[in-house]
């Protein structure tokens, strides 16, 4: 069965912005809070944001740019994501979060260049 169905990625320039969907299996979406994390080429995978009930927490890095959020109706976590750079390019994941309690999705790419 598949709980993570992630969206949304492709090719942007530097400054432009994308919104990734991320469609989740009912039972884990109220079960957890979710969270974004990417993998850049030749890096670990990386925290990127968390959604509660009531509060959201950012990686310092896209602090000011990226905004989590959620749909309750559609078991959907969205992140918006600005002002993109090119160190931003990497394959975006959603999970549980902070602890990953589920297998990942398949991603969805984000390059960003000119």
């Amino acid at each position: 069965q598949v709980q993570l169905v992630e969206s949304g990625g492709g090719l942007v320039q530097p400054g432009g912005s994308l919104r990734l969907s991320c469609v989740v299996s009912r039972n884990i979406f109220n079960r957890y809070d979710m969270g974004w994390y990417r993998q850049a080429p030749g890096k670990q995978r990386e925290f990127v944001a968390l959604i509660t009930s009531k509060r959201t927490k950012y990686a310092e890095f896209v602090k000011g740019r990226f905004t989590i959020s959620r749909d309750n109706a559609k078991t959907t976590v969205y992140l918006q994501m600005n002002t993109l750079q090119p160190e931003d390019t990497a394959v975006y994941y959603c999970n549980t979060a902070p602890n990953q309690y589920t297998n990942w999705g398949q991603g969805t790419q984000v390059t960003v260049s000119s």
